[in-house]
């Protein structure tokens, strides 16, 4: 058996040399950068790895764990997971659990054809993210979605008010009636408006007799008669009259 001896100064050199090396790779920018990207991600076969280089950091990963590629500068690194950061969509494999990045126009997604949330400018619909909605929809530009068009819609109109003539039902023989309805559902930006709430149309006001002391006009049909006057006027009784008729050479 052939034994060799080191010396004691060449192993204190390789000892040194093997620190300052570990140093630097620490307090590399790249290194640096990662570490604030994934704080409780470890490079080299540390954390989730289950193989690695020291150049690529994990080339496969522990049970239940997704794989991903970041790239840092010009380089990509391997990194172990739990689950997929943004931007990603996990697939599972027998023998590997992948993150893959989703489309360009997509900031979350469920896989490669189904975005759940589109980047700015662009609106989600069935999966999809476009630069404008399809003819029949709109852009709901709160939740970036192309939604239904929403049309106004209306109550039933209520029954007709009392037929009045400057705030009173009676002593008028013509006035004005009123009926209203009530909007239950707003239209959205392209949909239809709204009807008018109210409307109103002439009338004749009903004969009844008017409260003391509220008289309308006088009925000048019954100065066709000699006799007293005592007719009502559409239910409002009026001024008694007492009309002569002169003959001639009277």
């Amino acid at each position: 058996m052939i034994s060799f001896c080191i010396p004691k100064g060449i192993i204190k050199m390789l000892i040194l040399y093997l620190n300052r090396e570990y140093i630097r790779r620490k307090n590399h920018p790249k290194h640096q950068l990662h570490e604030r990207l994934h704080p409780n991600v470890s490079q080299g076969c540390q954390g989730g790895c289950a193989t690695c280089s020291d150049y690529n950091g994990c080339l496969s990963c522990k049970p239940k764990l997704f794989f991903v590629l970041e790239r840092i500068g010009m380089k990509q690194i391997g990194v172990c997971l739990s689950s997929c950061p943004s931007g990603y969509y996990g697939t599972r494999y027998p023998d590997i659990n992948k993150c893959t990045k989703c489309k360009a126009d997509c900031d979350t997604c469920f896989n490669k054809n189904f975005c759940t949330k589109c980047k700015s400018g662009f609106y989600l619909h069935l999966g999809k993210c476009l630069d404008n909605c399809p003819e029949g929809l709109e852009a709901n530009n709160h939740t970036m979605e192309c939604v239904s068009i929403v049309h106004c819609e209306a109550s039933e109109w209520s029954p007709w008010s009392p037929c009045t003539k400057k705030g009173k039902t009676c002593g008028f023989k013509r006035g004005t009636e009123t009926r209203v309805r009530e909007i239950i559902q707003h239209p959205s930006a392209k949909g239809n408006l709204c009807p008018p709430t109210s409307e109103s149309r002439k009338c004749t006001v009903q004969r009844k007799k008017c409260p003391k002391g509220e008289r309308g006009t006088y009925d000048h049909s019954c100065l066709k008669t000699s006799k007293m006057c005592t007719k009502e006027y559409v239910g409002c009784k009026v001024q008694t009259l007492e009309v002569v008729i002169l003959k001639d050479g009277a």
